[in-house]
């Protein structure tokens, strides 16, 4: 089947019950792990974050971003999705995401189909609880980096990301005399996605997987 034929499936596949937590925390760390169960602060932070499909060189393609390294920041120098914290003038969440994705890279709002949205994730890190929506562009975008936040534009190919081989692990040190092994990542384009993004992007995998086979068996 060609590639951009699984759009409207997926956007069938998004409207159903979604694999959820379980397919989020395949992609957590030991110590993000006993967050899982602990209760939330009552006061969280919201935030939302756009994974973009668009085709390019006859593939379907995502962006992903390398934040820029700034003091202070929990989550700086690492791979996300565009997006970023609901502002007052944000009418939706998804609203929040499309603005963040035009903020931050340059995509036109307007020419973005929305297919859905995927399990909102808390980050305990930062107290955000995040809301990622999934969107579809016909033509392949030109991306406008906001220099402040966004280091790099890293184009991920679909058919890279849903690659077993993709999915790695290896020891990693948060902070000065504090390393935690076994942590799994997706190793994209000699990136490490990793923590919430990898969460996020694990449960799309499934997602994903599961159109796959889908449109398999109806072919």
């Amino acid at each position: 089947m060609p590639t951009f034929s699984i759009i409207p499936y997926l956007k069938e596949q998004l409207q159903l019950p979604l694999p959820g937590k379980e397919a989020q925390y395949k992609m957590a760390t030991k110590t993000r792990q006993t967050f899982k169960e602990k209760p939330r602060p009552e006061k969280v932070r919201l935030a939302s974050v756009l994974c973009l499909l668009y085709p390019k060189d006859g593939k379907l393609h995502l962006p992903l971003i390398q934040r820029v390294i700034a003091k202070g920041d929990k989550h700086s120098g690492q791979m996300s999705f565009p997006g970023g914290k609901l502002e007052l003038t944000d009418k939706t969440k998804q609203a929040a995401a499309l603005r963040e994705a035009n903020e931050e890279i340059g995509i036109l709002p307007e020419d973005v189909i929305m297919l859905g949205s995927l399990t909102p994730l808390y980050i305990p890190a930062s107290n955000f609880q995040v809301f990622p929506f999934v969107g579809y562009l016909n033509y392949k975008p030109t991306f406008i980096p906001q220099e402040r936040e966004v280091a790099e534009v890293v184009e991920v190919a679909l058919a890279d990301l849903i690659a077993p081989q993709t999915l790695k692990y290896k020891s990693m040190e948060f902070r000065k005399n504090y390393k935690v092994n076994d942590v799994p990542y997706f190793d994209v384009n000699d990136k490490t996605v990793w923590g919430a993004t990898g969460m996020m992007l694990s449960e799309f995998v499934e997602v994903i997987n599961q159109v796959n086979n889908w449109t398999i068996k109806r072919t």
